[in-house]
C-alpha cells in the first residue's frame, strides 16, 4: 500500500492555472490533502483550528470582504494564509489578486494561482483530481473486466486460465481494463482499478504471447478504469472440498485496501464454460444488489412446500 504525492505544478499543468506569483521552485510544494479551504473566519483574524495544509480558494465573497479590510489586517491575514504548510492559493473567476497578497506572495515565493472558472467548479474539479491522486493504492494480480457494466476482478493462481477466460468474455462483448496486474485506488468508499501504463490494452495468452486487444477487437474492447464491484476467484476443482451449491451460506468478501468487496469462488473443471459461469455469477450478484436473492427465494419455496405437505 502506498500514498502518492502531488505537487502544485501538476495541478497547474492539468488545469492550466495562471501563475500570478511563485517560481518553479515554489510549484514543487506538496499537496497532502484533497480538501479546499475557503477562508471565512481566517479573514476576520480567527486562526484557531485552521487547517493550513489545505489549498486556499478565494472567490467572490472572499475578494469582496478583502476589499473592506484595512492594510494592517490584510498583512496579518495574508501572512497566515501563505504559511509554509499551505500548498497554494487559487483566485477564481479571474478576480484581480489583492495588491498586498501579491506583495507578500512574491516576497515569500508563494504560489498564487488564477482561473476563470467559478469557485464551486474550481473546488469540485480540484478535489476530484486530488482525491484520485492522493488515494491509498495497491497493486493486485488478476484480470479486471467490465461485465454487464460491473467491474469484476478475476483472481486465481498462475496458470488458472484468467487471461483465456478474459479473451472469451471480450469475444462476448465485455471489456478489458487490466490483465495480469491491476493498480487499485481507494476513492471514498469505492475501489477503482486501472492498468499499469505499460500493460494498458494488452492481454497475455500462454502459447501465443501478448496481443493488443484494441487492434484485434476494436476501440471499445477496453476501458481505462472501472470500479471494482465483485471479486471472482478461480480455483482448481477439489473433490474433497464442499462447494456452495445453494448460496445460502455466509457471504464471502475480499478486503481491498479498506473496502469489503463481495466475492465468490468458482471451481475450474473440464467441460465447464468459465465465461458463461462468470456472466451468470455477475448477473446473480447484481440481482442481489437490487434486492432479489435466488437462494433465499429457493429456501422460501422449500419451506412453503413443506408446509403444504404437513397440511
Amino acid at each position: 500500500m502506498q500514498n502518492k504525492k502531488v505537487r502544485v505544478k501538476k495541478l497547474v499543468e492539468y488545469f492550466d492555472f495562471k501563475v500570478i506569483c511563485g517560481d518553479d521552485d515554489s510549484l514543487r510544494r506538496e499537496i497532502l490533502v484533497a480538501d479546499i479551504n475557503r477562508p471565512g473566519l481566517e479573514l476576520t483574524g480567527y486562526f484557531k483550528y485552521s487547517q493550513k495544509e489545505r489549498i486556499v480558494a478565494l472567490g467572490d465573497k472572499e475578494i469582496a470582504y478583502i476589499g473592506n479590510m484595512d492594510v494592517d489586517k490584510q498583512k496579518e491575514v495574508f501572512n497566515f494564509l501563505t504559511s509554509e504548510e499551505t500548498p497554494a492559493i487559487i483566485i477564481t473567476k479571474n478576480h484581480e489578486c489583492p495588491k498586498i497578497l501579491k506583495e507578500i506572495g512574491c516576497a515569500k515565493n508563494f504560489p498564487i494561482l488564477s482561473t476563470d472558472l467559478s469557485t464551486s467548479r474550481t473546488i469540485i474539479n480540484t478535489v476530484s483530481f486530488l482525491d484520485e491522486f492522493l488515494a491509498k493504492s495497491t497493486s493486485l494480480h488478476g484480470v479486471l473486466m467490465s461485465i454487464f457494466g460491473k467491474g469484476v476482478l478475476i483472481k486465481g493462481e498462475s496458470g488458472s486460465g484468467k487471461s483465456e477466460v478474459a479473451l472469451d468474455l471480450i469475444k462476448k462483448g465485455h471489456q478489458l481494463i487490466a490483465d495480469d496486474l491491476v493498480d487499485c485506488y481507494q476513492v471514498h468508499n469505492h475501489i477503482i482499478g486501472k492498468p499499469p501504463k505499460i500493460l494498458k490494452g494488452f492481454l497475455e495468452l500462454r502459447g501465443i504471447g501478448v496481443v493488443n486487444v484494441n487492434k484485434m477487437f476494436g476501440a471499445i474492447a477496453t476501458l481505462p478504469r472501472q470500479n471494482i464491484d465483485f471479486v471472482i476467484e478461480l480455483q482448481q476443482w477439489d473433490s474433497s472440498f464442499e462447494y456452495d451449491r445453494i448460496g445460502i451460506g455466509h457471504a464471502k468478501h475480499e478486503k481491498i485496501l479498506n473496502c469489503e468487496i463481495p466475492k465468490i469462488i468458482l471451481p475450474i473443471r473440464g467441460g465447464r464454460s468459465m465465461a458463461n459461469l462468470i456472466e451468470s455469477a455477475v448477473s446473480n450478484m447484481a440481482l442481489k444488489e437490487y434486492g432479489y436473492d435466488a437462494a433465499l427465494d429457493f429456501e422460501n419455496r422449500c419451506i412453503e412446500l413443506m408446509k403444504d405437505g404437513e397440511e
